[in-house]
């Protein structure tokens, strides 16, 4: 009895260390950004604020373009992510459904995509935007960003597209369904977990996305928030109140998408991952 609560006790152990280790930086990045500024720079820490206040968040929503680069950076993400999507069902339900000649190579090729390093491609990828006349532009942000979640979109879904039983398909189909309306009435449904998993990470990933648009946007107007967030602290000095606020704002998106998809998105990563 002894042994077994030690082997339980541990394991418990652990992951509440875990847990206080990665919540408590997002916990003080929040808590600073509403505490004084005598509390922010005390040499004693102030573990919660005494006194909240929302002037460092009127700082950060008064920067010079903030709502132009909230706007950009919507655009690019949300865009993005529904044209990857859009490719991905087509090409998972090809991927799962058809075989073809050259199949298991153009599935190898898009896992080696998913792992190759994007920061190594960004002086190629200058130059082919600088080539094309489309610097300081949205357009080749929203195209690079999509490509680059696109593998891991495709992948994903693949897994969901191959778990769809045949017989649903093809049952629709004697129903007098085309294949396409067999598609859109009974497989798409069915795919909701792994288009919430796969837009979840999408999303996170172009958001957070910063050399791309280091090197593409030299225009203030046509950044986004990674870069203007990186920048902050040169703009505002040492105000760590400021920059805490910045950085709140920066990650309330990505929080609020987690908290509304977190348990279909998680399911939908273990589903699409084992039923490939």
């Amino acid at each position: 009895m002894k042994r077994s609560i030690a082997g339980r006790l541990w394991p418990n152990i652990t992951a509440v260390l875990l847990i206080i280790g990665f919540i408590f930086p997002v916990y003080w990045m929040f808590a600073t950004s509403f505490k004084k500024t005598p509390d922010i720079v005390s040499d004693t820490p102030v573990w919660f604020p005494t006194s909240p206040t929302f002037e460092h968040f009127e700082t950060a929503l008064n920067a010079d373009n903030f709502w132009t680069l909230v706007r950009n950076s919507l655009t690019v993400t949300i865009l993005a992510v529904v044209f990857s999507l859009i490719i991905s069902l087509a090409a998972s339900f090809a991927l799962a459904r058809m075989r073809f000649k050259g199949r298991r190579g153009f599935i190898v090729g898009f896992m080696m995509a998913q792992m190759a390093p994007w920061e190594v491609m960004v002086i190629a990828i200058y130059f082919i935007v600088r080539d094309a006349d489309m610097l300081n532009s949205l357009i080749p942000l929203t195209l690079f960003y999509m490509v680059m979640v696109l593998p891991f979109t495709l992948l994903t879904l693949r897994g969901f597209v191959a778990a769809v039983p045949k017989e649903l398909e093809e049952s629709a189909m004697v129903d007098g369904c085309t294949r396409r309306q067999a598609f859109l009435k009974v497989i798409l449904p069915l795919l909701a977990p792994g288009l919430m998993s796969t837009s979840m990470f999408g999303f996170i990933t172009a958001w957070n996305e910063f050399p791309m648009v280091l090197v593409l946007n030299k225009d203030a107007e046509f950044q986004t928030l990674p870069l203007w967030l990186s920048s902050f602290r040169s703009t505002f000095g040492d105000d760590w109140g400021a920059t805490m606020a910045a950085s709140t704002i920066f990650a309330i998106p990505i929080l609020l998408l987690f908290v509304f998809l977190q348990r279909k998105a998680v399911s939908g990563l273990t589903d699409g991952a084992v039923k490939g």
